[in-house]
């Protein structure tokens, strides 16, 4: 069987792409220049640079909206951008000792809060001991007067007698 073809083609199949590469891109070419002639590619070159332009002042505008954002002392503190602040580094030192005597500050706020609970709870101990003391001196007192005395003696059979003599107090 013989191919239909008779007619030989020297050229091989990569050497016909790229002749009809070339040939696409000579018709991109003479269109272009057809448009550039008759002015239409002016029109789209102006739009394109003014779209150019308004893509460069957005990304000025964000550009300045970031700067800003990044001037703000918070969002220095929150990303902690603060320390390469120039004149923030010249304070540090004494932006280090405001933090720490205000650690020291709350320190010893919270020692004499737990001191002043401290003392309040002893000095409620020490109220009920008084009271109970009290008690205890009145219970005493009860117990040993005269009479208490003479009725717990009769109550267990015993008599008590007072002495004859008056008292007499002795004087040195």
């Amino acid at each position: 069987m013989r191919p239909h073809e008779d007619e030989f083609n020297p050229l091989t199949e990569e050497e016909q792409r790229r002749i009809a590469e070339d040939e696409e891109f000579r018709r991109r070419v003479r269109r272009e220049v057809r448009r550039i002639q008759s002015g239409e590619a002016a029109e789209d070159i102006e739009r394109d640079e003014e779209q150019e332009r308004e893509e460069h002042e957005q990304e000025r505008e964000k550009e300045e909206k970031r700067q800003r954002r990044r001037a703000r002392l918070f969002w220095q503190l929150f990303s902690g951008n603060i320390l390469i602040n120039s004149s923030v580094k010249a304070n540090y030192s004494y932006l280090i000792a405001i933090a720490v005597m205000c650690f020291i500050s709350i320190f010893v706020m919270f020692t004499a809060l737990y001191a002043d609970l401290r003392y309040s709870r002893v000095e409620r101990e020490m109220k009920l001991v008084r009271e109970r003391s009290i008690r205890m001196q009145e219970q005493l007192y009860g117990k040993t007067t005269h009479a208490a005395i003479r009725e717990e003696l009769q109550r267990r059979g015993i008599n008590l007698q007072d002495p004859k003599k008056t008292k007499e107090i002795v004087e040195d």
